[in-house]
């Protein structure tokens, strides 16, 4: 188990590296120049001070050589500054990624709380009348857009009824609250963002533990279990539950990227001061180094979240022995 951890965490690395390179290029090879972005029309700027600015910031060099440059730069955490306000975007991250993390741990608890009750429940009643319209809801969630559904939950409870904030994480009037009234500003501004960043991950969650309970009903141990007199509740979250919550903690470890590429739409749409939105507003300055910094973050957290599903895979089932062919 320890050889297989070591092994996971250290095949992080080369997965990291050559993400960050592929963005590198990706980013590269997309039609656009910062010194474009930076200094616009500006008839008063030079094509000698746009040529400076690409010698500042590398990019009158080949795009491997600095790619090599700004890998010597990241390998003592350095991720250079940003092309618009000169800022270090290690400062400017830092700023930013607590709403991120606030948001998407958030979302992720509210799943997992919502989507593996209502898995349990529609497979224990299968073919019932909660599994069916469970079923329905989950279609629905599995075909609406979330971008959609978040710009129509603007509009119906934030711009009709004024139920909840449609924008930002706390108010220009939050330094004058008090502590409890600014932890319940900042759940309301967080209901919206929430609701649209985890409905889409709850459809597919819930399917995947009702069809894992179902399966794991049909298991000759859950016979013998109930032969033996057992309460039904026992044999189901008792015996039949943990196993039943393997493939499910796989689909979670697979929610975490989504959850993460999903902050660059759902953070922009609500205006939440996140590392999504970041992300967002440097792709459309062409700010490289924050792109960068921002996308091997992402892929960091992205990496971390699969290796700890892995754990918790190893947790929920001992019979598991990574490594071991026995």
């Amino acid at each position: 188990m320890g050889k297989y951890l070591l092994k996971r965490c250290l095949m992080i690395v080369p997965m990291l590296l050559g993400i960050s390179f592929i963005l590198f290029i990706v980013m590269h090879v997309a039609p656009g120049d910062p010194a474009s972005i930076r200094y616009g029309l500006n008839p008063e700027i030079s094509g000698e001070a746009r040529d400076d600015f690409n010698r500042m910031f590398d990019l009158d060099k080949p795009v491997l050589e600095q790619y090599v440059l700004w890998m010597k730069r990241f390998v003592l955490f350095d991720f250079g500054g940003s092309l618009i306000d000169g800022r270090p975007v290690k400062e400017k991250i830092a700023e930013r990624i607590p709403a991120t993390l606030l948001l998407q741990f958030t979302s992720l608890v509210i799943i997992f709380l919502i989507a593996v009750p209502v898995g349990v429940i529609s497979a224990v009643r299968k073919g019932g009348g909660f599994d069916r319209t469970a079923t329905l809801l989950m279609f629905i969630g599995y075909a609406m857009p979330t971008f959609w559904l978040a710009l129509i939950l603007i509009l119906f409870f934030g711009v009709d009824l004024r139920w909840f904030p449609i924008s930002g994480m706390t108010p220009w009037y939050a330094e004058y609250l008090g502590g409890a009234a600014r932890l319940r500003d900042l759940v309301w501004h967080m209901v919206l963002p929430v609701t649209a960043t985890a409905f889409g991950s709850l459809a597919s969650l819930s399917r995947y533990t009702r069809a894992s309970v179902i399966e794991v009903m049909r298991e000759p141990y859950i016979l013998a279990a109930r032969a033996k007199g057992l309460s039904e509740n026992r044999v189901i979250f008792v015996h039949a539950l943990r196993n039943a919550l393997l493939p499910v903690i796989t689909v979670m470890g697979l929610t975490l990227p989504a959850l993460v590429s999903g902050s660059f739409i759902f953070e922009s749409i609500f205006a939440w001061p996140g590392m999504g939105r970041l992300g967002y507003e440097a792709i459309m300055n062409y700010d490289y180094p924050v792109i960068m910094g921002v996308g091997v973050l992402s892929t960091f957290l992205t990496l971390v979240g699969i290796f700890l599903a892995d754990i918790l895979y190893a947790v929920a089932d001992p019979r598991i022995r990574f490594g071991r062919r026995d």
